[in-house]
């Protein structure tokens, strides 16, 4: 999703060249095949987008896959790119990186300061791990490395199976086939208050091509997000109302809901001149869309 929203981006401003590769052409968790692509190609910038990624449910499941797959991707690109002499490399950081309780909004001094969400900890720890590997290129090898930090992230190129699906995509999965189907009550996961920053991706590959553009000096970690956030309960009832879902929604409070509140706090990165385009609704209404056009007849 992220991936080709940066090159839709890079495409809109005249950007050519670019380079991309599928899972079955180049499994970035290979070290040696990482290593001769990069001898290969020589890229002057790499955005690393990819990384295993999933929901609660996923993350409950997989915790071994999450961590690995992660950490080995993040360590094969960072360290190929920095030895084939890559001119600017921009990271894509995670907002579950700040600590459960962490204050609000979380600044990018908030990392490391207290324990993590314990349903996605694996990924937080790999997303971590990269932060601070960037981190050390940086300070050891001189390697122009930015992170930038997006929050939750939805919108075309999203994955809409349930069990690949983050909030957004489920959401929208779950309610359009309720509809279909006449059924009179959904229930999700959780209390419903559980509160969650979401940005429409194209937002957040505009933030990745504005760190590749610009120096920033000595500061190479940004958080980028809207700079407010949606209840869970809200964000389920906006989304029942844009696929016409009209039954009970109701939440089942044994279930884990993750972190009780995530909103990062971008004016570091506003200060420099990137803000986001699109609000929530104007992300919603483009998703359903894209929903509608891609997935919907799958149901």
């Amino acid at each position: 999703m992220v991936g080709a929203s940066i090159v839709r981006a890079l495409k809109a401003k005249g950007y050519s060249n670019i380079l991309t590769s599928s899972k079955s052409e180049l499994d970035l968790t290979n070290q040696a095949d990482v290593y001769q692509f990069f001898k290969m190609h020589r890229p002057d910038v790499v955005f690393l987008a990819a990384a295993k990624v999933g929901g609660i449910a996923a993350n409950i499941a997989s915790p071994a896959e999450f961590i690995f797959k992660n950490l080995m991707i993040q360590n094969n690109i960072i360290d190929a790119a920095y030895l084939h002499k890559c001119k600017k490399f921009i990271f894509l950081g995670s907002s579950c990186i700040y600590p459960r309780h962490a204050p609000q909004p979380m600044k990018e001094e908030h990392m490391l300061t207290g324990l993590l969400e314990p349903t996605n900890e694996m990924y937080a720890i790999a997303k971590i791990a990269g932060v601070k590997m960037c981190e050390a290129y940086r300070k050891q090898y001189d390697f122009d490395a930015v992170t930038i930090q997006p929050p939750n992230l939805f919108g075309e190129g999203d994955h809409f199976e349930l069990e690949k699906a983050h909030v957004v995509s489920a959401l929208f999965h779950r309610f359009y086939k309720a509809k279909n189907e006449g059924a009179q009550k959904i229930e999700i996961w959780g209390t419903g208050n559980a509160r969650r920053e979401l940005m429409y991706v194209d937002d957040a590959a505009e933030a990745c091509l504005f760190a590749m553009e610009n120096d920033f000096g000595e500061e190479s970690f940004f958080n980028a997000g809207t700079n407010s956030d949606v209840t869970i309960y809200d964000l389920a009832h906006k989304i029942a109302g844009l696929v016409g879902y009209q039954g009970e929604i109701s939440f089942d409070t044994t279930k884990p809901e993750g972190m009780p509140k995530k909103l990062m706090d971008s004016s570091k990165i506003n200060a420099l001149g990137w803000r986001n385009r699109y609000n929530l609704d104007e992300g919603l209404h483009k998703m359903y869309h894209y929903f509608l056009n891609t997935y919907a007849d799958k149901i």
